[in-house]
């Protein structure tokens, strides 16, 4: 690993980054932790431009540390009508029981890719770190982020993906542990059981890789930062422990579930996105299956399935919603973003 350290590069006072979490988090998480000394990160993945603009904005008028930035960089797939049909069938018997109508759903992507346009616009701001889940843009968009000055970290899941993100222009690899709450971050290959956890995939990509490494998945607390750490790590990601913070928007049903003894079961789903992701386990996914054949791919299972989502959870019931969470959800705690950061820093000592 390099001896540059991982505050070098990011300029920040602590190796902490705040896992981008979209549908979870927005401009006030960010601003709280890159305020305690950590680097806050913004979830773009699901923004429009317009709100893009604003979240950044937000951010700039709330702290004068960096900031990260984060984007998807999954290839769109080309719609199947044969393959929408399949998945509404097998959604059919929810819809029944919810009364919903089928054909009033419109298809639709959910999430898009890193683009010419976002990058346009990151330029006006010049965020000085950005990072990227499912790879890399391709070399005429990164040479514009590295342009501005920008530090770029990606997702890792395998060493064969850590040694592609050095080869091609990252500046720091962050080792997606198979605890890690939310979607994988593979993209050399969808075979899952090419994923490690955490700490048998830190080592392996410390030892590869002349970048430093950041450790995400299953650290909650000060302990498993010292973990981290001593298995060679530059820095932590950490995301879930955030979950139960006041700056999180993560929904009612959601916040129960990550109290409740449910969140000692989660599985990787692709029944919500199309992608697996890891979430507590839910009623949808025990009856399909948590990975489940019909669902189209990343990211357009998505909204078929969003109005069972939207009439459960109206009635307080999570039964159809993504609860995203790592393995451990022990590290969740309903205090400040700031004074949780803190108390995680407490490791690096």
């Amino acid at each position: 690993m390099t001896t540059t350290s991982l505050q070098q590069i990011l300029g920040t006072e602590l190796p902490l980054i705040q896992a981008p979490m979209a549908g979870i988090q927005g401009s006030a998480m960010a601003i709280a932790v890159s305020n305690a000394g950590g680097l806050g990160s913004l979830p773009a993945a699901m923004l429009s431009t317009d709100a893009l603009r604003s979240e950044i904005a937000a951010i700039r008028a709330g702290t004068d540390k960096p900031y990260n930035v984060n984007f998807f960089c999954h290839t769109p797939p080309e719609p199947s009508a044969e393959r929408e049909a399949t998945w509404r069938s097998a959604l059919a018997p929810y819809y029944a029981e919810y009364g919903i109508d089928a054909a009033s759903i419109p298809a639709g992507p959910g999430r898009n890719p890193f683009s010419a346009e976002v990058a346009a616009l990151l330029a006006e701001f010049k965020p000085p770190v950005v990072s990227f889940h499912f790879g890399l843009p391709s070399e005429a968009l990164l040479a514009q982020v590295h342009g501005w000055g920008a530090k770029v970290l990606a997702s890792a899941t395998t060493v064969d993906e850590a040694l592609w993100l050095e080869a091609h222009g990252a500046d720091a690899v962050i080792a997606q542990g198979l605890e890690a709450g939310g979607h994988r971050g593979h993209f050399l290959s969808h075979d899952l059981t090419k994923q490690l956890g955490t700490f048998a995939l830190l080592p392996q990509l410390v030892k590869a890789v002349k970048l430093p490494v950041i450790a995400a998945g299953g650290i909650a607390d000060a302990d498993g930062v010292a973990a981290a750490m001593s298995l060679g790590a530059a820095g932590v990601q950490i995301g879930t422990a955030y979950m139960l913070t006041p700056e999180a928007t993560t929904s009612a049903v959601h916040r129960a579930a990550l109290k409740s003894e449910a969140a000692r079961h989660t599985a990787l789903t692709n029944l919500f996105t199309g992608r697996p992701a890891r979430g507590i386990v839910n009623r949808v996914m025990r009856d399909l299956g948590p990975i489940g054949k019909a669902a189209p791919e990343f990211p357009l299972a998505t909204s078929a399935i969003a109005p069972l989502r939207a009439k459960a959870e109206a009635k307080g019931s999570g039964d159809f919603s993504p609860l995203w969470s790592g393995q451990n959800a022990t590290g969740c705690r309903e205090i400040p973003s700031a004074e949780l950061t803190r108390a995680l820093a407490l490791g690096f000592r």
